[in-house]
């Protein structure tokens, strides 16, 4: 008997940074073209780098009330404890980057591309990733409201310790998206969970959504 297809785990390297250069709130604006910067501590009302290109960086305790990251690019970067209630970060690109103990109320990421991202201990509201390219994706011991996944295309995606409230993927396309560590209470677009990886109880529970989704009367 062939044995089963396994689930391919996100490649992942933690991001090492050394060497950085101390910041201030000078550096973060519009544009910027941030390498090898520590920018911590900063209480401000907005953080605007809109279209900006952050590389091997690490910004740590930022509080402020809105974040734009609309087309930024990042690059071998650390976040860590940022408090921020409204994140603006649509078409952005994030590559080998780490979000550590952040508290993330609305995340409009819609048409994102994310390859080798790790959030750990995070705290998130409404994360709208549709549309988004997701490669080598894991949320580790977070806590998310609302995953809004719709025609996103992901690869790679991996949950361990994750409770999820709410998981929409409808008209997604998912291959090697592994469920199994996330805990689940609701979830939309059952048609679309081709691609992923669930538990068995996982899939009991589950079950009342795909004979809805599929037109299954269950009758006894």
């Amino acid at each position: 008997m062939p044995d089963a297809p396994r689930t391919a785990p996100p490649a992942l390297d933690p991001v090492a940074l050394d060497g950085l250069t101390p910041g201030d709130a000078y550096d973060l604006e519009p544009g910027a073209d941030l390498e090898g910067f520590e920018i911590v501590d900063l209480r401000l009302g907005t953080v605007d780098l809109e279209g900006a290109s952050v590389y091997a960086s690490r910004l740590a305790g930022l509080r402020a009330d809105e974040a734009d990251l609309r087309h930024a690019t990042l690059g071998e970067v650390v976040l860590e404890c940022l408090d921020v209630p409204v994140v603006q970060g649509v078409r952005g690109r994030w590559r080998d980057v780490e979000v550590r103990d952040a508290r993330l109320g609305s995340a409009e990421l819609y048409e994102s591309t994310w390859d080798r991202v790790h959030l750990l201990g995070c705290k998130l509201g409404f994360v709208n990733l549709r549309g988004a390219e997701l490669r080598d994706v894991q949320f580790t011991d977070c806590t998310i409201d609302e995953l809004d996944l719709v025609q996103a295309r992901a690869a790679r995606v991996a949950f361990a310790g994750t409770r999820v409230r709410r998981l929409d993927v409808q008209a997604s396309t998912l291959e090697d998206v592994d469920l199994r560590g996330a805990d689940l209470d609701e979830v939309a677009g059952v048609r679309s969970l081709a691609g992923t990886t669930v538990t068995a109880d996982q899939l009991a529970r589950l079950a009342h959504l795909l004979a809805d989704g599929l037109g299954i009367t269950v009758d006894d």
